[in-house]
């Protein structure tokens, strides 16, 4: 696969066009808004930080990267534990809910393209709810990207809707909205190397799933979590 077709499958991997529902969802962001831990372009900037650096570095992203690496090999077996596992962390029922939904959506858009080899497809198929990770996997199989590109391209995919969500609740336009990304790239460069090399993947991040669990309550919300 040349370089320039593997960066169309890159950027369209990683594309808030993709017809997944991502922008749906804040995964607890519009909370943090909502109870003032997150007010302005620093507390924002802190707060997307700590995921990186708790959460993302240390937990999300060394699973995902389990995940990649088993489609990657056609290890099926391993692919099925570890998306048991992804889906057993959604500590809350909103997290639950976002990973089947767009489990779900992502498997459906993958058995609709021709891409889909026979093996990951048959595999597909036999999930009764897919894990959004594990969705996520196959699609970096069928497109040809390395684990290393995939990760890379979940993790932009999550600072960009963070970043939208940020704009759409706060007063942060698009100029701050690029500072921050300015600010934030080297973080997620960071998260994204340790998250490969950290094979003893484990994490406990407390305050997100608390916020997780205020919006289910939340009075008036845009968000889906």
């Amino acid at each position: 696969m040349s370089e320039v077709l593997s960066l169309w499958s890159l950027l369209r991997l990683a594309s808030p066009q993709l017809p997944i529902g991502g922008y749906s969802y804040s995964q607890g962001l519009e909370s943090a808004i909502d109870l003032g831990q997150v007010k302005d372009a620093e507390s924002a900037r802190t707060w997307l930080v700590d995921q990186l650096q708790l959460n993302l570095a240390r937990f999300e992203g060394p699973l995902l990267a389990e995940l990649l690496r088993a489609a990657d090999a056609a290890d099926w077996g391993a692919l099925g534990d570890a998306a048991e596992r992804h889906r057993a962390s959604r500590e809350t029922r909103e997290l639950g809910l976002e990973n089947r939904q767009m489990g779900f959506s992502l498997g459906q858009l993958l058995d609709a393209l021709p891409e889909l080899d026979a093996p990951a497809r048959q595999w597909l198929a036999a999930q009764a709810e897919p894990s959004f990770a594990a969705a996520w996997a196959l699609a970096a199989r069928a497109w040809r990207l390395t684990p290393e590109q995939a990760l890379g391209a979940w993790l932009w995919s999550w600072l960009e809707n963070q970043l939208a969500v940020l704009m759409k609740t706060l007063p942060l336009g698009q100029l701050a909205a690029q500072k921050l990304t300015s600010q934030l790239l080297p973080e997620l460069d960071a998260a994204c190397r340790a998250a490969l090399r950290n094979d003893a993947h484990g994490g406990a991040p407390f305050g997100l799933a608390l916020a997780c669990m205020n919006h289910e309550t939340q009075y008036s919300r845009l968000f889906r979590s």
